[in-house]
């Protein structure tokens, strides 16, 4: 009987999708979970890390963690919390983190944002995710392209330097879009939907509301930091939460500029809608001395004035004319007042 082959997604049979093993020198040597497990209980190995980053959308993953690796009790609640906010906490000597990234196929989607679990040891760094983030995954092409990294901090902070850079790349690619669609409206032309900002906006809105907290959360903890954590790592971090705000800087105003164009847009739209009623009253005015005096002379009743004049088919057209120039006259007075 043939087995249906379980679908790893990247992964292999425990959801490990990457692990490195780094040396005094930095350099990341890739190894799998067995492997992983023999250097961690190495004791030669003292001067190094490991870095295990798993996919959580296998079953067998969280089980594994839970068999094989002695982590924090905090990081396994944090998988089950509702909330994605983000947010850095000390744990018994141990950083458990979690942070928003975008998916790695990103399309300016609000919903292409999703959440990564991080737990970071002297010796042993574990991220776990549901969905492929970019932040992540530049971060492994790095340490495959032989970048040196020599302590488990540093790695986090490196995954905040490429965090940082997605999210400049975002507004930088958003301030393009948002560039276009202002030269068009200065323009006046009326391409754009509010609604096309719209979708930019609340983007910005929901990484924002996500993002927020990062910096904030990492200033709460370097001011108490682990004895394990050297000032070298402990000043990259400072330096990559500063970039991290300089960059929400930008988003906010970013989204005040959007805040501003939909305004404009809706201004324009409106001005343009007000033309149209006025285009549309102008008709009806013009149009109500004739239709009056055509439904007073065309009533079946005796007594219909000039109805026996030879000329009264001409000095009807002449009053309905004189009546509709009049209305004319009050109408275009108004509007240019």
């Amino acid at each position: 009987m043939q087995t249906t082959p379980t679908k790893t997604y990247g992964a292999d049979q425990h959801g490990l999708i990457c692990g490195f093993a780094f040396s005094v020198d930095g350099i990341g040597q890739a190894i799998g979970a067995d492997l992983a497990l023999q250097w961690l209980a190495d004791p030669v190995q003292a001067q190094g890390f490991v870095w295990l980053h798993f996919n959580l959308s296998q079953v067998s993953t969280e089980k594994w963690l839970r068999q094989h690796l002695n982590l924090s009790a905090v990081f396994y609640e944090t998988l089950r919390e509702a909330s994605r906010s983000t947010r850095v906490e000390l744990d018994d000597g141990t950083l458990v983190a979690v942070v928003n990234d975008v998916h790695y196929d990103f399309s300016f989607e609000p919903s292409d944002i999703s959440t990564l679990w991080l737990s970071v040891s002297e010796k042993l760094i574990v991220t776990a995710r549901m969905q492929p983030l970019r932040s992540v995954d530049r971060l492994r092409d790095a340490v495959r392209r032989g970048v040196p990294i020599t302590s488990s901090v540093a790695l986090l902070v490196h995954l905040m330097h490429d965090q940082g850079d997605v999210l400049a790349n975002i507004v930088r690619e958003i301030t393009t879009r948002i560039d276009t669609i202002e030269d068009k409206l200065l323009a006046g032309r009326l391409e754009t939907k509010r609604a096309d900002l719209g979708v930019s906006r609340r983007l910005l809105v929901r990484l924002q509301r996500l993002l927020a907290p990062e910096p904030a959360a990492l200033f709460r903890l370097l001011k108490k930091p682990p004895a394990w954590i050297s000032e070298a790592d402990i000043e990259d971090l400072h330096q990559s939460s500063e970039e991290f705000n300089v960059a929400l800087s930008d988003m906010a105003a970013l989204q005040e500029r959007i805040k501003l164009l939909q305004e404009e847009i809706a201004g324009r739209v409106a001005e343009a809608n007000n033309r149209s009623l006025f285009v549309l009253t102008v008709v009806t005015v013009l149009a109500l001395p004739i239709n009056i005096i055509a439904g007073l002379l065309g009533m079946n009743v005796g007594g219909i004035p000039l109805a026996d004049h030879p000329g009264g088919f001409w000095i009807v057209v002449a009053v309905i004319v004189s009546f509709t120039a009049v209305a004319a006259w009050i109408v275009f007075r108004k509007d240019r007042d």
